[in-house]
């Protein structure tokens, strides 16, 4: 039934057939207009590869720091040292907190910050090895790979040694973050004074062949194009075919309030739900052959267009996300609790387990 419907487009029939999708192809997803088909076969690419399970952590966010070199365009959240609401985290304040998300029942703990220009390597190092001491059971996902290049831009060591230092310390996996949009074109109105596109895939290129794996995100709904969309997704996709060590894609909708690009009218409206769906589903589609978890960030959709998106190729919630504050930053809600994903899960008649940091399943419901 599904292949009578999609007769009118090469690409969804490559697609359904299992074939890997060109440049072109993934253009001709992002302008097919018919978003109940294009769902329907990013949905059932989904279930071909993880079946009805949706999965999600208990994750613990923690920022050590909102100060920050760059001034993303697109970032409500950082700051610059001597503002009055900047901060960075004491080794005390790390390990209260730390202890916090063990007792709210994390199994990992997710930590970025800005680009703190004074920073020493040692400080990254000792949260590490304090957290691990502390809670030897937890697992640490910290640092982007943007984080990683500024660091060793900073320190004048390499991102390999870097990278060698902080696993040593204690690194078990790497957040997608930093990653925005790759294409040089685009990545210069967003994300200024951060590495480049290049830069950034080098970076956990590296993390990957020492045995670090990561996530990887894409941020879309700003000024982005169809094309650099496609790009970052094939993108992702040709560096998971070297190094097989992306977790799970997390597409990230640009959230609009405090940022530059809305104080500049460059961007008046958050993108449609419509566009959110399509940019689930195309990612799905596109990188089927490489990657099985499409993460959908419920923080940043809302409960209700988050359940809609897991219908159109996602299969993972991303986690609880306690204390995120990112997405706070531009007026998000973004706590939750695994009962609440769980609740959301069976509401759409889909099996919800509860995973760690490498997607093994560690409960279900």
């Amino acid at each position: 039934m599904l292949e009578k419907l999609v007769g009118d487009s090469g690409a969804l029939d490559k697609a359904l057939a299992g074939e890997e999708l060109s440049f072109n192809e993934g253009l001709e997803l992002m302008d097919y207009d018919n978003l109940h088909v294009l769902g329907a076969a990013a949905d059932h690419v989904r279930t071909k590869l993880v079946g009805n399970q949706v999965s999600f952590t208990a994750s613990y966010y923690m920022n050590y720091t909102n100060v920050c070199a760059a001034s993303c365009q697109m970032c409500a959240f950082y700051r610059k040292e001597g503002d009055e609401d900047a901060y960075t985290l004491s080794p005390e304040q790390i390990v209260q907190r730390v202890g916090i998300a063990k007792q709210m029942g994390a199994t990992e703990v997710h930590i970025v910050g800005g680009f703190h220009p004074k920073l020493p390597l040692d400080y990254y190092e000792n949260m590490m090895r304090v957290i691990k001491k502390n809670h030897p059971e937890l697992k640490i996902k910290a640092l982007t790979a943007a984080e990683i290049f500024f660091l060793s831009k900073l320190t004048k060591n390499s991102t390999k040694e870097i990278l060698s230092r902080l696993k040593d310390a204690g690194l078990d996996s790497m957040p997608g973050g930093g990653a925005e949009l790759f294409h040089p074109e685009i990545r210069a109105k967003i994300a200024r004074g951060k590495c480049t596109g290049q830069e950034w895939l080098d970076t956990i290129e590296e993390a990957h062949n020492l045995g670090i794996k990561s996530n990887v995100t894409m941020l879309y709904g700003h000024i982005e194009k169809p094309e650099h969309v496609v790009d970052h997704l094939i993108k992702i996709r040709d560096l998971q075919k070297r190094t097989g060590g992306f977790i799970t894609l997390i597409p990230l909708k640009f959230s609009l309030d405090n940022t530059e690009l809305e104080q500049e009218h460059l961007v008046n409206n958050e993108c449609s739900s419509v566009y959110d769906l399509k940019i689930t589903a195309v990612s799905r589609l596109m990188l089927a052959n490489v990657l099985n978890n499409i993460s959908v960030y419920w923080v940043a959709y809302g409960k209700k267009l988050a359940q809609v998106a897991l219908s159109n190729g996602g299969s993972d919630l991303v986690g609880t996300a306690f204390s995120e504050e990112v997405y706070r930053a531009a007026g998000k809600p973004t706590t939750s609790s695994i009962q609440e994903l769980e609740i959301m899960v069976k509401e759409i008649g889909r099996e919800p387990v509860q995973r760690d940091t490498f997607f093994n399943v560690i409960n279900k419901f």
